[in-house]
C-alpha cells in the first residue's frame, strides 16, 4: 500500500516540477564537482588558512542568499520567473572555468562570489515557480522532490570528482574544467523543457517591497523567516565537513566520497520527508531536525577518525532532508501566490545574512580552538532553536495560500 500510494503521489507531480528537479540535479553535478574540492584546493595548493576558507564560503554563500531577494521581487513585479532562472543557471555554468585557471584566494573569491550570483537569481524565482506549477497539496512533496532529485546530483558530482581525481593523479583543475559540462546542460533542459504556467494579472503592477504589500507578510511567514536564520547559523558551510574528513588521513583524491555519503542520506530522506510534511506538524518535524542536527554536531566533534566522520555526515544528511525542503514549503504556504518570489527573497536574505556570521565564527574557533568547538558551537545554536521551538507561542502550520 505504502508503495502504491507513494507512486500515485509521484505520478500527480507536474512534468515541470520534475524537469526542475533534473536541471537541479545537473548543476549540483557540476557545483559538487568543484565544492567537493575546492576547501582542499585552496589549504592544499593555494595555501590558504581555514579562516580565510570559513570567509570566503561564507561570503559566497551570504551572497546567493542576498541577491535572491531581488530575484525574488524582479520575478513578483514582472509576473514571469523562468527567465530569471535561464540567466541564474547559465551564469553558474560559465564560471566553473574561473576555478581551473584561479592561482590566488582572491581568485577563487571572485569565481564564488560569481557563481553565487547565478545561484542567486536563479534560486527564488526556481522555487516559487515551483509553488506556481504544483497543486497546493502537493507542495510539500513537489519540494521534496525538487530537493531529492537536486541532492542526487550532490553526490554524483563528488562521485565523478573522486573518480577523475584517481584517474589524473590529483589533478585538480582539470576535473574543475570537466564540471562545465553538465551545467551547460542543466541550462539547455531548463530553457527548452519547462513551460511556465500563465499569470492573470487583474490589478495593475506595484513594487512587490513597497510597505503596503510587506504587510501582507504576516507573522508567520516572519516566524518561519526568524527560524530559518537560527538553522543557518546551527548549520554552517559544509565545506568544514571536507576539512574534518581530511583532518582523519583520509587520502585527498577520496575526501569527496564524504560528500557522497552526506548527499546519498539527504537525497534519499528528502522526498519522504516532504511528502510527510503534508500531513505532519511543521512545528514537530523542525524540531526533529534540529536534533538530529544537534546528534551529526556531537558525533563530529568527538574525533576526525572516519569511523566516526561518516556516521556524523550521515546525520547531518538525515537534518538536511528534513528541513530543506520543508522550510521552503512552509514560506509558500504562509506567503500570498503574487509575492512568493519576495517572500522566498526576504527568507533567504536573512538565511545569508546568518551564513556569513556562522561561517566566520566556524572558522575562528577551528583555527583558535579546534575543530571540535567549530561543531559544538553549532549544537549550541540548535539546542537555541529547539527551546524557541518549545516555548514560542505561535506556531504557524501549513495554510495552502494561493
Amino acid at each position: 500500500m505504502g508503495i502504491k500510494a507513494t507512486g500515485g503521489i509521484l505520478n500527480q507531480i507536474p512534468a515541470g516540477v520534475w524537469v526542475l528537479g533534473f536541471v537541479s540535479m545537473l548543476m549540483d553535478i557540476s557545483s559538487e564537482m568543484v565544492h567537493s574540492l575546492l576547501p582542499m584546493f585552496m589549504v592544499g595548493t593555494l595555501g590558504t588558512s581555514v579562516l580565510t576558507v570559513g570567509v570566503i564560503e561564507g561570503m559566497a554563500e551570504s551572497t546567493a542568499l542576498i541577491v535572491k531577494v531581488f530575484s525574488g521581487t524582479l520575478s513578483d513585479y514582472l509576473g514571469r520567473r523562468k527567465g530569471l532562472a535561464v540567466l541564474g543557471y547559465a551564469l553558474g555554468a560559465l564560471t566553473k572555468p574561473l576555478f581551473a585557471i584561479a592561482s590566488t584566494s582572491g581568485m577563487v573569491l571572485s569565481a564564488r562570489l560569481l557563481d553565487r550570483v547565478g545561484k542567486g537569481i536563479r534560486g527564488a524565482p526556481r522555487d516559487a515557480l515551483v509553488a506556481d506549477i504544483a497543486p497546493p497539496h502537493l507542495r510539500g512533496a513537489a519540494f521534496g522532490l525538487r530537493q531529492s532529485l537536486d541532492t542526487v546530483g550532490a553526490f554524483l558530482g563528488p562521485l565523478l570528482a573522486v573518480g577523475l581525481m584517481l584517474l589524473w593523479a590529483n589533478d585538480f583543475r582539470k576535473v574543475f574544467w570537466v564540471a562545465v559540462v553538465p551545467g551547460m546542460l542543466a541550462v539547455a533542459l531548463l530553457f527548452l523543457g519547462v513551460r511556465e504556467p500563465e499569470r492573470h494579472h487583474t490589478t495593475k503592477r506595484t513594487n512587490p517591497i513597497r510597505r503596503e504589500n510587506l504587510k501582507r507578510l504576516g507573522s508567520a511567514y516572519w516566524w518561519v523567516v526568524a527560524i530559518g536564520a537560527v538553522f543557518t547559523m546551527a548549520r554552517f558551510s559544509e565545506a568544514f565537513l571536507v576539512l574534518r574528513a581530511q583532518q582523519g588521513g583520509v587520502p585527498v583524491a577520496l575526501v569527496p566520497l564524504v560528500m557522497v555519503a552526506m548527499n546519498v542520506v539527504y537525497s534519499v530522506s528528502a522526498y519522504p520527508f516532504g511528502k510527510l510534511s503534508d500531513r505532519m506538524s511543521h512545528t514537530r518535524l523542525l524540531a526533529i531536525g534540529l536534533i538530529v542536527l544537534i546528534a551529526a554536531d556531537l558525533v563530529l566533534a568527538q574525533t576526525d577518525h572516519w569511523a566516526v566522520v561518516l556516521p556524523g555526515v550521515a546525520l547531518w544528511g538525515i537534518h538536511m532532508g528534513i528541513t530543506q525542503g520543508l522550510l521552503a514549503t512552509m514560506v509558500a504556504d504562509t506567503a500570498p501566490a503574487d509575492l512568493r518570489g519576495t517572500a522566498y527573497g526576504f527568507f533567504n536574505l536573512v538565511s545569508g545574512i546568518a551564513m556569513l556570521i556562522a561561517s566566520i565564527v566556524a572558522g575562528l574557533l577551528w583555527d583558535s580552538v579546534g575543530a571540535a568547538w567549530t561543531f559544538r558551537a553549532g549544537a549550541g545554536f540548535c539546542v537555541v532553536a529547539v527551546i524557541g521551538l518549545s516555548v514560542y507561542p505561535h506556531r504557524p502550520e501549513s495554510k495552502q495560500v494561493k
